[in-house]
């Protein structure tokens, strides 16, 4: 954090205005090399002038102890102070009111160099430079670290970005550190923003879905600063995301139609099935999970029992959620596509239709579903109802935004089980 004096301000000021000189008296002076100014010309050495508890050049310190930057003597003051490490990261600090004392306010990182950069100015106005390096020793403490999904590829427009955190994070002021560290950038720039999940789990979506054609780079800097007493962040192996063509899918439940969109475009049609009455499907927006080609769906596996019971093999299945919701394959239910509901909670359609959808989606991609009479999709725990959150709820989420809500401190999935199919 740079911190100057207001005596450099006016004397800078001063020397500035005679600039309003004619442009025909040739120099300014403000221009190099002017006589009598006592800006000009290079800076003076002020490593005499000043004393850094660093020690000296290439020394190795203590991360846990402040950073201070002191003058020697009567003549020198400190005009400005930088520290950055290697990461990029500045320290933050504060400046005394005369001048002759800075201190660090934010702790240093843990097993990284600082370079420190330090202006100066004496009695008559000249300025003086101080550079000094040094490393801080690693810490022998926990490491907090961070595993980003998913992994490098291209998706969806739907595909949230998931970080995972190797402890738990509480407080107000651990999170906004935190996901102060985490970058997302994407090209073209979208408005979008972390949510926390859980203490350990954290979201990342843009406002509305990722443009077609994006490019996502996500990566930590969390290495090295200090989140609590005993935890220090670790590093972290970045992701690259890409997204394809804007595909996404809306399903009508009382309307027995599923429209698929590629571009804006409605490009297909196609009669379905959706959950009957007892197993109505959720409403919302769900994401593709993942797809398989073919799945063994048994009705032990979801608890339903009885009359309903079934031990399927099923194909071109197109997974929506962890407790088994799939678009897939129904040829058993051929006279209830377009007709009736009568699936226990998947989306059925003819074998053709669930190839085409299968061939045609990839993980990552948003399938919206309307006028059903089921329970709603929750945003989190069985799979990605990220989309479900308005923009305003999902911002509350964050720690740099607004609020930490936090929605429970076990795992994300909430007990879900993760295997369970069910059609």
């Amino acid at each position: 954090m740079n911190h100057s004096s207001n005596r450099m301000k006016r004397r800078i000021s001063a020397g500035c205005a005679l600039t309003l000189a004619p442009m025909a008296v040739g120099l300014s002076a403000c221009s190099v090399g002017s006589e009598g100014s006592p800006l000009a010309g290079a800076p003076y050495d002020a490593s005499n002038q000043i004393s850094v508890s660093a020690g000296e050049e290439g020394a190795v310190v203590d991360p846990s102890k402040p950073l201070e930057v002191t003058t020697t003597g009567d003549e020198g003051r400190i005009a400005d102070v930088t520290a950055v490490d290697t990461a990029g990261r500045f320290l933050s600090g504060k400046l005394s009111e005369d001048g002759t004392r800075w201190r660090s306010t934010s702790d240093l990182a843990s097993g990284v160099r600082y370079t420190v950069r330090i202006s100066t100015e004496n009695g008559s106005g000249e300025q003086g430079r101080r550079t000094l390096n040094f490393q801080t020793k690693p810490a022998h403490a926990k490491r907090l670290g961070v595993t980003f999904g998913p992994d490098s590829g291209t998706y969806g427009v739907g595909q949230p970005v998931t970080a995972e955190l190797s402890h738990k994070v509480k407080g107000a002021k651990q999170r906004k550190l935190v996901e102060g560290a985490l970058r997302v950038k994407s090209s073209p720039h979208v408005e979008g923003a972390w949510h926390w999940v859980d203490s350990k789990e954290l979201h990342y979506r843009p406002k509305e879905y990722w443009p077609a054609h994006t490019t996502i780079s996500v990566s930590s800097r969390l290495k090295g600063l200090k989140v609590r007493e005993g935890l220090y962040g670790d590093k972290a192996k970045p992701v690259k995301l890409k997204t394809g063509a804007r595909v996404e899918a809306l399903a009508d439940a009382s309307g027995l139609s599923m429209k698929f969109s590629k571009n804006g475009k409605v490009v297909k049609e196609i009669p379905i099935t959706t959950g009957k009455a007892g197993f109505e499907t959720r409403n919302g927006t769900k994401v593709i999970l993942g797809r398989e080609s073919y799945v063994r769906m048994r009705s032990g596996s979801v608890g339903i029992g009885g009359g309903e019971s079934y031990d399927l093999g099923v194909h071109w299945a197109s997974r929506l959620t962890w407790s088994g919701e799939y678009v897939h394959a129904a040829p058993w239910s051929a006279g209830s596509h377009g007709v009736s509901n009568s699936s226990h909670g998947c989306t059925g359609m003819s074998t053709g239709n669930a190839k085409w959808f299968f061939d045609n989606v990839r993980q990552g991609v948003p399938v919206k579903y309307v006028n059903s009479s089921g329970d709603d999709m929750a945003p989190f725990g069985n799979g990605f109802g990220d989309w479900n959150l308005s923009w305003a709820k999902w911002k509350k989420g964050s720690a740099l935004l607004r609020g930490t809500p936090d929605h429970g401190d076990g795992d994300s999935a909430n007990g879900v089980n993760r295997l369970r199919p069910q059609v």
